[in-house]
């Protein structure tokens, strides 16, 4: 196996030209590749994915503009400036140039121009989540609060439609969930689910779901022993760079969790090449870029280089460019104030070459020169040398429709990720609990509804049978009442007997007054006075 990648010859000293090195060791040590529109930063970056994929070391690619595609395939001589490319070659000392394939794995997170790469909501995480959609601070407070929720309770959030159930649970929740974790608003709520929709609008609904991507299948060599070379279709992407940097950032995050400690290999486990690189950091949050800091920091230990590729190096935070120990600077165009800053900032990044200007030279290099510094055995880094980069052996071009397609049908991974799957999780979960508790509370309403109804009708009934009893008295009151009056007959003989029996009284009283009182004088007092006495008392009884 070859010590290193050979990068491109450098300025002649007195054994001629320097052989510019990247050190197989030291590769995992990271990179950037910097230029200005035109200077051939894509070249460099498929030169050097190339060499390592034939050194067996999988490589990973954005294709930005498309043309990196090419790589899947061989040059030819016959192809648009081949005849630089082969004198380009006879200048460095390529003797053995030739033209040559890669085997490649064309991926697209809309499924078009590649197999799906997918990854879950749990696995993206509230921070990486709250990044893409630009949510503030409290609403990403919530947003944790909702993945802290789901995962107390068991519910798989996979896609978009499940943090969307999960959101509307949190908003009809509100108040229980404010007493258990803090502060939950609707409003808060409200303003991720627009941000989700904003999202999905993007084409993030085709980024969430499973099956989700096995990091694996991206670190695979094929029966030659070549490096696959995983080249992302970004083209489209790049249209949404709020999805693109994040997917980036989340692709590192999940190579950090999943490779385990190698310290520094023989050659890389894998190597990333991030095309538009200040994309992963324009509008950063500082807790995000501390984040982006921390990954390629560490990730150094699992045997990761990431190679960052910009137009211009100051786009790369300060505490990551510390960190990227090998560098390709192509030209600088001092046409503006802050392109003279970074012709300034990347001369004092190299190590000095007291035979080279090099502020100076960065704006006279050609297309197809950059000045190269890579780190040594040791692990210092080298001194800067103007250098004539190597040209790929791989077409310089993107691949027609038929190619890719034949490409993809051949892919070790293919028919894994092509179709989608839809288990259960949060979003039929709590659609079953909100089903479940929609029908008990129907029923309930249905049960109390049946005993209103039962009880209105048992208090008519009660208020009927009140008013038959009422009504039966009163017909027995009156039945009773006739029972007890005297027929005519009765009161005919009644009315006789007391008309005899007072006219008989009257006649014996006053016999009987006259029998004991004596006279006949109408004008004595006493003897009418008694006499009327013994006629009233007489005339009671025959009554």
């Amino acid at each position: 196996m070859s010590d290193g990648i050979f990068i491109g010859l450098g300025a002649p000293d007195k054994d001629g030209g320097v052989r510019q090195l990247l050190n197989l060791r030291r590769a995992n040590r990271h990179g950037l590749i910097a230029g200005a529109t035109g200077t051939g930063k894509t070249v460099t970056l498929q030169g050097i994915a190339e060499s390592f994929s034939a050194l067996g070391v999988p490589v990973f690619l954005s294709d930005v503009k498309g043309d990196l595609s090419g790589i899947a395939m061989a040059g030819s001589p016959t192809a648009k400036n081949a005849d630089k490319l082969v004198a380009r070659a006879a200048e460095i000392g390529l003797s053995d140039y030739s033209y040559a394939d890669n085997p490649a794995i064309f991926w697209d997170l809309y499924g078009e121009q590649g197999h799906p790469i997918r990854t879950t909501i749990s696995e993206m995480g509230p921070l990486l989540l709250a990044r893409l959609m630009g949510l503030n601070e409290t609403q990403e407070g919530v947003l944790s609060i909702a993945f802290k929720y789901a995962d107390e309770e068991g519910l798989l959030l996979l896609d978009l439609g499940d943090l969307q159930a999960m959101l509307s649970f949190c908003a009809e929740n509100a108040d229980t969930l404010s007493a258990r974790y803090g502060n939950v608003t609707k409003a808060s709520v409200g303003a991720i689910q627009r941000q989700l929709l904003q999202l999905e609008a993007q084409g993030g609904a085709h980024f969430f779901g499973e099956p989700a991507l096995d990091i694996h299948d991206m670190i695979k060599v094929d029966e030659q022993g070549r490096g696959y070379v995983n080249i992302l279709a970004a083209d489209k992407l790049m249209q949404s760079p709020k999805l693109y940097a994040t997917f980036l950032l989340w692709l590192l995050s999940e190579l950090f969790e999943t490779l385990p400690e190698v310290g520094d290999p023989d050659k890389p486990v894998l190597v990333f090449f991030f095309d538009e690189a200040h994309l992963l950091f324009d509008d950063a949050p500082k807790a995000l870029t501390d984040k982006i800091e921390q990954v390629v920091r560490l990730i150094r230990s699992k045997g990761v280089g990431v190679y960052f590729v910009t137009q211009n190096p100051i786009d790369i935070p300060e505490d990551v460019a510390g960190q990227l120990g090998n560098r390709v600077q192509h030209a600088l165009r001092a046409f503006t104030p802050r392109d003279q800053r970074a012709i300034k900032a990347a001369a004092e990044t190299f190590r000095i070459n007291p035979d080279l200007d090099v502020e100076t030279a960065i704006t006279e290099l050609k297309v197809g020169e950059a000045l190269v510094s890579l780190l040594q055995e040791d692990g210092s880094p080298g001194i800067v040398q103007r250098t004539l980069i190597a040209p790929p052996r791989s077409r310089l071009g993107p691949v027609s429709p038929k190619e890719r397609a034949i490409i993809q049908s051949i892919s070790p991974v293919a028919g894994k990720y092509d179709e989608a799957i839809d288990r259960e999780s949060a979003e039929e979960i709590l659609a079953a609990r909100g089903n479940a508790a929609a029908a008990a509370a129907a029923a309930k309403k249905a049960q109390d509804e049946a005993e209103r109804t039962a009880a209105v009708q048992a208090k008519a009934e009660a208020k009927q049978r009140e008013q038959e009893i009422k009504a039966q008295a009163r017909a027995d009151a009156a039945a009773a009442r006739e029972a007890a009056k005297p027929s005519a007959l009765d009161k005919a003989i009644q009315s006789a007997t007391r008309a005899a029996g007072s006219s008989v009284g009257r006649q014996v009283a006053n016999e009987l007054g006259r029998a004991v009182f004596g006279g006949s004088s109408r004008k004595s007092s006493s003897g009418g006075i008694a006499g009327r006495l013994v006629r009233g008392i007489l005339g009671s009884l025959f009554k």
